[in-house]
């Protein structure tokens, strides 16, 4: 008996000295600055000649009648409804077309995939050049056809909506590999059952592999609601949030208060709500979608 408690306990001891490293780095460059981030955000900004003091709550209402910050949120939720469903939809239905028997299959995977290698700051510039008027890309197709000239990103109303075709060019192929493993792994003899029970394409989509891929589709929204509230590389090079914070994100928001406006304070309050929202979203989608998971 003594010697089983002394071999547990060495295991218990061993499995923590494991994930020690782990544990320590995530502490310090996760919790750690969430933590200091909640503590900063109860301060006054900090000038040259004026230093921080407590101020309890009042950089949160502050927040609450910053018109500024609702037109950004307002932004990013309709980005995040955007790009998280239709670049997980295509990412799935590239990943079905290349699981299967076609012709160039290698160059097809390799050009769905070339997106998301590239440098966020080249993609940036190629789309820049993409939307740019009169002789941009899209301009000279509308030319063709006896369009005219449209400032894409220079209008208000499309300038978002530019940066939401952008980015889901970019990511559906990172979301594609996920689900061409998932796929991959998926046993050949469940098509053969399908099959033989005479069950149709979308009907054995529908009925197996989409409830199979559950796992996945889990694991890439998270990722993708994720990916959507942290955009700040393209925003700097293309439109700086504007024209009138028309296309600004609540993360670029942050960086805007925070190295160009020098407040601190404030954008150490906007970064404890942009990781609320993200918690929120989480808990909800694991919540949810944990229930509606299949495994093989």
């Amino acid at each position: 008996m003594k010697q089983i408690f002394k071999l547990t306990y060495w295991n218990h001891v061993n499995g923590w000295l494991l994930v020690l490293p782990a544990v320590f780095m995530i502490s310090l460059f996760t919790h750690f600055p969430i933590g200091s981030s909640m503590i900063h955000s109860l301060f006054s900004m900090e000038t040259a000649t004026r230093p921080s003091t407590f101020i309890g709550l009042e950089n949160y209402a502050f927040l609450m009648d910053d018109d500024i910050f609702w037109k950004v949120l307002k932004n990013n939720l309709v980005y995040s409804l955007c790009t998280v469903p239709l670049s997980i939809s295509i990412a799935l239905g590239m990943a079905l077309l290349i699981n299967g028997k076609i012709k160039g299959r290698s160059l097809v995977r390799m050009a769905f995939f070339t997106p998301t290698v590239l440098p966020m700051i080249a993609v940036a510039n190629i789309w820049l050049f993409f939307y740019t008027p009169e002789y941009g890309l899209f301009d000279q197709i509308f030319a063709f056809f006896g369009g005219g000239s449209h400032n894409w990103l220079g209008n208000p109303d499309t300038a978002l909506f530019c940066l939401i075709v952008m980015v889901i060019w970019k990511e559906s192929g990172f979301f594609m590999v996920f689900y061409l493993a998932a796929l991959q792994q998926m046993s050949p003899e469940l098509r053969e059952a399908g099959t033989v029970e005479g069950s149709g394409r979308w009907y054995y989509f529908r009925r197996v592999t989409f409830p199979l891929l559950m796992p996945t589709t889990l694991f890439v929204t998270v990722n993708a609601v994720v990916n959507s509230f942290k955009l700040v590389d393209h925003l700097v090079i293309m439109t700086k949030g504007g024209p009138d914070n028309a296309s600004s994100l609540l993360l670029y928001y942050i960086y805007e208060n925070a190295f160009s406006f020098w407040d601190t304070s404030y954008a150490a309050t906007l970064t404890v709500v942009l990781v609320t929202i993200l918690a929120i979203i989480t808990i909800i989608q694991f919540a949810v979608v944990e229930k509606r998971i299949h495994y093989q």
